[in-house]
């Protein structure tokens, strides 16, 4: 997880317009090449990369940095582009870097959401170094030796915002799309060396991770809200007023410490979209957070030309969209959605259907925004059901570590080789035992 104490990517110097522009965050776990265990040396590495020790690499408009814990690299682009295919480019070349240098330390990047049979309470290595007194203060605050803090990797999708206006119909579509978005992203089906049960069981994870304080995540999904005034009002000042009793320095009231699945960057203007499990390869990531800013445009600009459906798109209550987060959490593309009046708001005229058959509807209307290099990888998705679901059907009911250990050195080669991962890369399961 990030705990955001820098503002990433780097905020542009002046607002973009909604949509001008995309920032992307990709956190990867660290693990020994041969056994592929975790590895905390993420300093190690941040360090060999950077002049001067620094914790922070810049590689022109790439970047590398820190998270909570010392197995996580986040790697991202630190100004706003709106060029995918340059993105996709970059952040490919950004993980064989990596892996390049990783190998000498007899180490690679793993991708997928959670790491298949780490065991946070014991492995669990907090950041030492610049900032540590943040990750000592959730650790006091936080059970920081769990998968919710120690084992969750996501992509983070930064989208702009040039005022209030714009803020509030870009919260409005975002929120729409939240609840679905498991049904594309969902790649962590597998926790301590077992099935989940969940085909997301980061978000189940993430969703948890603050225990008893209410208001940090609230629903996951966030509450209704028109103005950064009515923000700050309605969701950080409850969330700073119950955290502070624990935080007397104040170090954690800051907006990063909103774990909601999407939360407000007023710091760079712009939405933060959490709810996305990293994928194989750059390739998949770029094509989901395609797909997520071309449906929200859709959204917005629909909300634009009608006041009537906007204020709807606004009212349909958070309670709702989180019964439909919930269900996807567990069977992503299979999750049965049958509130008709959310449907309705996406535009989709069914009383019934599955998450996969609604991208199918939202995808059909925006598919020429898709840069032709996003577009096999999103077809992929929306064939064969997100990365969790090819993860349980190359597994077969194996959940040895021998078959786990040999479908995650798959996903590790499709990371490097930037491809996307299909199953057949390795040879059948064998019997359950």
């Amino acid at each position: 997880m990030s705990t955001a104490h820098r503002a990433t990517p780097d905020h542009h110097p002046a607002p973009l317009e909604a949509f001008a522009g995309i920032g992307i965050e990709l956190e990867y776990m660290i693990v020994d090449a041969s056994a592929l265990n975790v590895l905390p040396m993420a300093d190690r590495l941040l360090h060999a990369a950077s002049t001067g020790n620094s914790n922070d690499v810049e590689r022109g408009a790439m970047g590398w940095s820190n998270e909570l814990v010392m197995h996580v690299i986040e790697v991202k682009n630190r100004y706003p582009s709106a060029d995918l295919d340059a993105l996709l480019c970059a952040f490919q070349s950004e993980v064989r870097y990596i892996n390049r240098m990783l190998a000498l330390y007899g180490a690679r990047l793993m991708p997928g959401a959670m790491h298949p049979w780490m065991r946070p309470e014991r492995e669990t290595r907090l950041w030492p170094h610049d900032h540590a007194e943040l990750y000592q203060a959730y650790a006091r605050i936080f059970d920081c030796g769990t998968h919710g803090w120690a084992n969750l990797q996501s992509m983070h999708v930064n989208l702009p915002f040039a005022d209030d206006e714009q803020f509030a119909r870009l919260h409005a579509a975002v929120r729409l799309l939240l609840p679905v978005l498991p049904a594309l992203a969902a790649s962590s089906p597998i926790a301590d060396g077992s099935n989940s049960g969940l085909a997301d069981f980061r978000m189940e994870s993430y969703r948890t991770n603050a225990g008893s304080f209410d208001t940090i995540a609230g629903s996951v999904i966030p509450e209704s809200v028109a103005t950064r005034a009515e923000y700050e009002r309605t969701i950080l000042q409850p969330m700073y007023r119950e955290i502070a009793p624990h935080d007397p320095q104040g170090l954690l009231q800051f907006e990063w410490l909103n774990s909601r699945g999407a939360i407000a960057r007023f710091d760079r203007n712009a939405i933060e979209v959490r709810v996305i499990d990293v994928q194989e390869c750059p390739r998949a990531d770029l094509a989901i957070a395609a797909a997520l800013g071309a449906c929200a445009k859709n959204l917005f600009e629909t909300g634009e030309d009608d006041q009537k459906l906007f204020e709807s798109q606004r009212a349909i209550p958070t309670a709702q969209l989180a019964e439909v987060l919930g269900r996807c959490i567990k069977d992503a593309e299979l999750a049965v959605i049958d509130n008709a009046d959310y449907l309705g708001l996406l535009g989709i005229p069914l009383q019934r259907c599955s998450a996969g058959e609604v991208w199918e509807h939202l995808t059909q209307r925006i598919w020429r925004r898709i840069p032709p290099a996003l577009t096999g990888p999103l077809g992929t998705i929306l064939q064969k059901g997100p990365l969790a679901r090819r993860i349980l059907h190359a597994l077969h009911g194996d959940f040895s570590h021998e078959r786990l250990a040999e479908v995650y050195g798959a996903l590790c080669d499709c990371l490097d080789r930037g491809v996307q991962f299909s199953g057949h890369e390795i040879g059948p399961a064998s019997a359950p035992q």
